[in-house]
């Protein structure tokens, strides 16, 4: 016990009215080490205002700022079987889903809600990094695919936020059967001659890639996000050469045409809702949320996939 620390500091502060500061006050820039105040920073979408720097951000915050007027319902996510294999390394499975429960307030990595951007009606699923590093189980697969049924049966089109580390390892095969799932799941909502847009975000790695984060009509990426299957680490250890600058990084994958758009989280609702507009052919000067919208026939709906 440190009679200073613990005691006499203690005692000092009471007499003198001193208040613990939050350790959360003050929030570093990883690219310059500017220290950012924490409200300023929530308040612009949690990009640092000088550098631009794009940190990450919970699945619900980004709802918030996403939908109109930050209102959305959530859709409930299916039950499924918890640690079917019995899986244990350092810690228990069922151990680590309790904990990124208890951590994170979610059941699982994905978060789906029906709301409105600029008054049209879409359905958009969010990855959910903090829980588990965004990977893709069977709970994760199961929601995903709930949000296109639901999109196809209402007639919405579909935004997916992916933020993932790849497929979940302590679920094994049934892991890895989520790809063809999902992958079954865009194809339907593209039948039903719906739009499907994808926002890959810092990171978009491993199985996520090779399934439905790859197979939207259009991809947009927020700035300096790090997309791919392998990471440049193992890419570099397996062909034994030193890749380019910022390879696998939004911007370089823009120019190498695997994303459409960079866009900055700040400006993502105006080029997503007119993005949508052009492909549901719904006019720009759209009425207010509440307004009936003459959506075009499926037959005429253009994807562009």
């Amino acid at each position: 016990m440190n009679w200073i620390t613990n005691y006499v500091r203690p005692k000092i502060n009471s007499m003198l009215g001193r208040r613990d500061m939050p350790e959360n006050l003050w929030i570093k820039d990883p690219e310059s080490g500017e220290m950012v105040f924490h409200k300023e920073l929530e308040e612009n979408q949690y990009v640092i205002p000088s550098s631009g720097h794009h940190m990450k951000i919970s699945a619900k915050d980004r709802l918030r700022f996403f939908m109109d007027d930050g209102v959305y319902t959530m859709l409930e996510n299916p039950k499924v079987a918890t640690d079917p294999l019995r899986f244990r390394d350092e810690k228990r499975y069922i151990d680590r889903l309790r904990d990124a429960k208890s951590k994170t307030g979610l059941e699982d990595a994905i978060v789906n809600a029906r709301g409105t951007i600029e008054g049209l009606p879409v359905m958009v699923t969010v990855q959910d990094f903090s829980f588990m590093g965004g990977s893709l189980g069977m709970a994760a697969g199961d929601a995903i695919i709930r949000a296109f049924e639901t999109a196809v049966a209402e007639r919405r089109p579909m935004v997916l936020f992916a933020a993932s580390g790849g497929a979940r390892m302590q679920e094994g095969i049934l892991s890895l059967m989520q790809l063809p799932r999902t992958t079954v799941a865009v194809e339907r909502l593209k039948e039903a001659g719906l739009p499907y847009i994808v926002v890959l975000t810092n990171p978009t790695t491993g199985g996520v890639t090779a399934s439905y984060a790859m197979l939207g009509d259009i991809h947009i990426a927020e700035p300096g996000a790090l997309i791919g299957f392998a990471g440049p680490r193992v890419i570099e250890q397996t062909i034994r050469e030193k890749l380019p600058e910022g390879f696998q990084r939004a911007e370089y994958l823009m120019e190498h045409g695997m994303v459409d758009l960079v866009v900055s989280r700040l400006d993502m609702k105006a080029t997503v809702a007119r993005l949508l507009k052009i492909l549901m052919h719904v006019p720009a000067t759209m009425a207010q949320p509440d307004a009936p919208m003459a959506l075009a026939p499926a037959s005429e709906v253009r994807t562009g996939a």
